[in-house]
């Protein structure tokens, strides 16, 4: 557990600093997504909803985690490997600078992935680099550290987003009909709300 403190520590210090913000934008997209569904009768699948929304709110978090200047170093690294074999494997500072800007990115692999239809390595690659460079170019300028093996750290994960959506792809065209409908999607879909919701509330200190 204490390895994986600075990751719990990190995300509720995002969740705590964003929830009025992710709040707000729900109620937003909710409301409008149910008043468009009313008015033009479109059809509605919670999963798929539910899924994009996931998405959005993970971007808003991404936002915040990468551009914040709070508790946030300064410089600029253009030496490859430097700053990530500075930190002894095993150690919290290890976990937190380098596998947690590798954790950061899964998330990011699976979802442009999805969105892009992927199917090979380069076609997230390319975006990955332009994003990751982005949000370096962007700290720097607000006062924190340039440093390339965020970029190099961020790629790896968005890479291992890929392969995973690689993977959850081959893996659901081999499942049995019943649980390729949207009836699943959505059980899975309730499921994932109700995990995140008692997520929510062990964090907020709320006894659900």
């Amino acid at each position: 557990m204490t390895n994986l403190s600075p990751f719990y520590e990190t995300f509720y210090w995002a969740i705590n600093n964003t929830w009025p913000m992710l709040t707000l934008f729900g109620i937003i997209m909710l409301s409008l997504k149910l008043t468009k569904v009313i008015i033009n009768k479109d059809h509605f699948t919670f999963y798929k909803e539910f899924y994009n929304f996931l998405f959005i709110i993970y971007i808003l978090l991404l936002y915040y985690l990468l551009l914040s200047t709070e508790k946030a170093a300064s410089g600029i690294n253009l030496i490859p490997f430097k700053e990530m074999t500075r930190y002894n494997i095993g150690t919290e500072l290890f976990f937190y600078n380098v596998v947690g800007n590798i954790v950061l990115f899964i998330p990011f692999g699976y979802f442009v992935s999805d969105y892009l239809k992927a199917k090979k390595i380069h076609h997230i690659l390319i975006v990955s680099i332009l994003i990751s460079l982005t949000a370096e170019t962007i700290q720097y300028k607000i006062g924190r550290a340039f440093d390339v093996d965020d970029i190099i750290l961020n790629v790896i994960g968005a890479i291992l987003g890929f392969m995973f959506y690689i993977s959850i792809q081959a893996i659901k065209n081999h499942l049995p009909k019943f649980l390729q409908n949207n009836i699943f999607y959505n059980i899975l879909a309730i499921f994932v709300l109700i995990i995140i919701i008692l997520l929510f509330g062990s964090i907020w200190g709320v006894n659900l």
